[in-house]
């Protein structure tokens, strides 16, 4: 379905509850950055009035420069060294049992932040034991070593996001090679026994045999759990949109993902990858546990 405006089911109702408020103190107050504001989510009001946020670690500026991200671009600060302490408070005073921590892309430093990570899953699991944490990571880089920082802190889940099809990746400012080095980590994080997850934008000018070609590489790799949104153009200099696809459409490529063996597949015009992550959580567990 294509338009030149957006569709009605792409509009996202204003905060108004006091939690989405209270949320909003929580974080200012612990200084803190998340990804629900650095990428204008169109979730934050939903997201933040059932008192969840996905945290932005190591900073608000990235070292690449994607075509479609609305996080901005440039040289980062140095990491705030009591970025963790900080997180593992807001999660406490928020009462989270489901946290989601995430960073920019730091080529920067020399493990990629990966140890900023494990410092923030080791500090909740230390202090808030019955929160469960999932970890949207970068590439690392294609660094194995600090791939398995983050994995020896024990995280329930390893998401990180292939973004789109082979073929797109020209299209928003990244190499062909890094789709096959997200592929691989993904691998090696499930052979190394993780909960793996990813997620897929649609609407960049992907083809119905790309997608489909997309999805198995995915399934291939062991990833069990996968998120299917529609793109959005961040601004003016980011990629535009090459279509808007239906809740309908959404609901296809769901009963598709499905077909091909993933345990959960949260799949909608307004779906990002951190959306209803302890649903999907949950969910993929209990479709283990029946089978």
């Amino acid at each position: 379905m294509n338009h030149s405006k957006k569709p009605e089911w792409l509009k996202a109702r204003l905060p108004s509850r006091d939690t989405y408020f209270q949320v909003a103190r929580i974080l200012e107050s612990r200084c803190l950055n998340t990804i629900c504001q650095s990428a204008r989510c169109p979730n934050i009001g939903e997201c933040w009035e059932r008192r969840t946020a996905t945290f932005l670690i190591l900073g608000n500026v990235c070292t690449r420069s994607c075509g479609f991200c609305a996080v901005p671009k440039g040289r980062p600060l140095p990491p705030d060294e009591h970025e963790p302490e900080a997180v593992v408070e807001a999660i406490r005073q928020m009462g989270l049992r489901y946290a989601v921590i995430t960073s920019v892309t730091r080529d920067d430093l020399p493990d990629g932040g990966a140890g900023y990570f494990a410092r923030t899953i080791h500090l909740i699991k230390e202090n808030l034991p019955g929160t469960l944490v999932e970890v949207l990571i970068p590439d690392f880089g294609g660094s194995e070593e600090a791939l398995l920082q983050v994995l020896e802190a024990g995280p329930d889940v390893l998401n990180h996001n292939l973004e789109t099809t082979l073929e797109i990746y020209p299209r928003i400012n990244r190499p062909g090679a890094h789709y096959f080095r997200s592929l691989e980590l993904l691998r090696k994080a499930a052979g190394y026994g993780a909960i793996t997850k990813s997620g897929l934008m649609l609407g960049l000018g992907e083809t119905p045999e790309s997608l489909k070609k997309t999805m198995q590489d995915l399934r291939e790799t062991g990833c069990r759990l996968l998120t299917l949104g529609q793109y959005l153009q961040a601004g003016r200099d980011r990629v535009p949109v090459e279509r808007y696809y239906s809740p309908e459409e959404f609901s296809v490529w769901r009963d598709y993902a499905l077909s091909l063996g993933f345990d959960e597949v949260v799949s909608g015009p307004l779906v990002r990858s951190s959306y209803q992550a302890e649903n999907l959580y949950f969910s993929s567990h209990r479709f283990r546990s029946q089978t």
